[in-house]
């Protein structure tokens, strides 16, 4: 029987929230050297290989019953969901800096409520309509710099990012409603296991494994972070999910595009040249913090 637990799903969803903060940085400096179809391959075959073997090594994959009755459905629409989030997610990363992506991608919690009104018969409190107006606001505002030539297509380039990241946030919406509905019923890790061969075997084909032979020290460093980030990042959110309400992980899942845009800036600081930083303003800055703020009231609905 499902128990919310705060005090296992709050620090599992401040993990998650570091480590994707993280994410589109350290993808954004491999890029370089390795393709982004590539990137998400490694990181999907070395995520398969440690925790297939954690959890086989304690006899603890039960990966048939995801195929079994009404999960049949639930497991395919989840694995294909967050399959294609990784692809348009790392696809996208070509076009757009790691702090724009963070914050437009904060249109997938928004988007997994929106399914749940849709689906599920949830219904939006005047708080959440609140929400989802600053969201609104607030990326228009976040864009400010950058309006004009995304309204004329004058940089087409980063127009195509931005929607691939759309792409990316309703294919992890769909991930995200489905995933909530296995957990239920079968362990986290086992959804997330088959997720990681699923993906190996799917991206193989497009794939250039050896194009790691040729990395430098930090781009092998780089790469092992990612698979790493991979491994831990997902296994702390299903488990958060598990045991803390969607909504109390959605607010938390929220800061992630102000952490990345501070440690975008931290870096490009320290390290000028690494990653582009995106241009920002003060109103750019307010934009910000209007898309969280409203992420959190949207995320929280009729609770505290």
């Amino acid at each position: 029987m499902y128990q919310s637990n705060w005090k296992v799903g709050l620090p599992l969803a401040l993990t998650t929230a570091f480590l994707w903060a993280l994410l589109p940085i350290a993808m954004k400096g491999l890029i370089a050297d390795m393709d982004s179809t590539t990137i998400t391959w490694y990181r999907f075959f070395g995520a398969a290989i440690f925790a297939g073997l954690w959890y086989g090594w304690r006899r603890e994959l039960e990966l048939g019953n995801l195929f079994r009755g009404k999960l049949l459905p639930y497991t395919l629409l989840a694995v294909g969901g967050l399959l294609g989030n990784y692809i348009a997610y790392a696809t996208g990363l070509n076009y757009i800096t790691p702090g724009a992506l963070q914050v437009l991608i904060q249109l997938a919690p928004l988007l997994l409520l929106t399914f749940s009104v849709i689906w599920l018969g949830e219904r939006f409190s005047p708080r959440q309509w609140v929400g989802v107006s600053m969201v609104c606001i607030g990326l228009a505002l976040f864009f400010n710099l950058r309006l004009t030539e995304l309204v004329q297509g004058e940089n087409r380039e980063y127009l195509f990012g931005v929607g691939l990241v759309v792409i990316a946030a309703v294919t992890w919406a769909v991930y995200g409603l489905f995933q909530k509905k296995i957990v239920a019923e079968s362990r986290p890790h086992n959804l997330l296991i088959l997720i990681y061969l699923a993906g190996t075997l799917c991206f193989l084909p497009v794939a250039k494994p050896a194009l790691a032979l040729s990395l430098p020290p930090l781009g092998w460093a780089l790469l092992l972070f990612l698979t790493a980030n991979t491994l831990i990042a997902y296994g702390a959110f299903a488990k958060a999910m598990a045991s803390w309400e969607a909504s109390r992980v959605s607010a938390t899942l929220a800061l992630v595009p102000l952490m990345t845009l501070a440690l975008s800036s931290l870096i490009g600081a320290l390290w000028p040249g690494y990653i582009e930083v995106e241009p920002m303003n003060w109103i750019s800055w307010i934009g910000a913090f209007t898309v969280v703020i409203g992420s959190l009231l949207a995320a929280i609905g009729r609770g505290r």
